[in-house]
């Protein structure tokens, strides 16, 4: 059963802590202090990066494996098709980033002076920062202390993500999907850097809803909301599908808090079903598409 917004109440589990001093310390330098030059084949064995960027590179894929091992355990019998939407859902950038924020990551980051303020406010950067997490505390204390720590943590967005994946694939008739994907759909993008909110603790991970009909007119009611406000609003878009059934996913936040994502078989169509939500949390007054119908 999905559990609509994973962690409301804010019972994160604890941050698990490192036994070793200089893992910690690495983990959250980021690489614009020290200004390494980036055109380096290899470290030399004297003087190794002292850097975040290998432990965000190994977190990667730890990440990756936690939640790929929860999905077998949730869900055992899932198809390896909709388990990859599932498992993307989960570990995008902007669900990372809003995880990260929460566990207030980014107030411990050491970095240039002069990019403070900037990196902190950085969606990439505070996902970084959680996978540099996760890869340290794995080098620190091996995948038992990883599992203890992302299980209780994940699963309640693997469940949620689990839903929007099987109700985007239980309303689109097969009949009804075009052969390929849309060429200019091909690449994700993210429009804006995510600011933190003020209260960092009460950032939310997303909500979620497929639209299955085609909606207008979400979006430019959206953005003429957020044009009143001084906010940042930041979308980041996922290919979820495949060349025969394509899909999106947009996730769209605002001053770091976590508005919804929607699904679309383009990004058009995803991002309008992602306005929607954000329009109904702020408390905007949607019609129903399907009224007078």
């Amino acid at each position: 059963m999905g559990c609509g917004r994973p962690h409301a109440g804010g019972d994160l589990p604890p941050l698990p802590a490192f036994k070793s001093p200089e893992i910690e310390r690495q983990v959250f330098t980021h690489r614009s202090l020290h200004g390494r030059p980036s055109h380096l084949f290899e470290d030399s064995p004297e003087d190794p990066a002292p850097d975040n960027e290998k432990l965000e590179h190994q977190g990667d894929a730890v990440l990756s494996l936690v939640v790929t091992d929860l999905m077998r355990e949730e869900y055992p019998y899932l198809r390896v098709g909709p388990s990859t939407k599932v498992r993307s859902l989960v570990v995008t950038n902007a669900a990372v980033a809003a995880i990260s924020q929460r566990y207030r990551l980014s107030d411990r980051l050491r970095q240039h002076i002069a990019q403070s303020v900037a990196l902190r406010a950085s969606a990439r950067v505070q996902a970084d920062l959680f996978e540099a997490y996760v890869g340290g505390l794995y080098i620190d204390q091996g995948m038992d202390a990883v599992k203890a720590w992302l299980n209780p943590l994940l699963r309640p967005y693997v469940q949620e993500a689990y839903d929007v994946v099987k109700e985007e694939h239980s309303t689109i008739p097969p009949e009804e999907l075009p052969s390929t994907p849309e060429s200019e759909d091909q690449n994700s993008n993210s429009q804006t850097e995510l600011v933190s909110s003020d209260n960092p603790s009460e950032a939310r991970p997303p909500r979620t809803r497929v639209i299955s009909p085609p909606t207008v007119g979400h979006l430019s009611l959206f953005n003429q909301h957020i044009n009143r406000q001084d906010k940042v609003v930041e979308w980041v878009y996922n290919y979820l599908g495949t060349r025969t059934a394509p899909m999106w996913a947009a996730h769209v936040t605002l001053n770091g808090e976590s508005l919804g994502i929607g699904t679309g078989r383009t990004k058009k169509l995803a991002k309008d079903a992602a306005a929607r939500i954000g329009l109904d949390k702020m408390g905007v007054h949607v019609p129903d598409v399907n009224q007078g119908m």
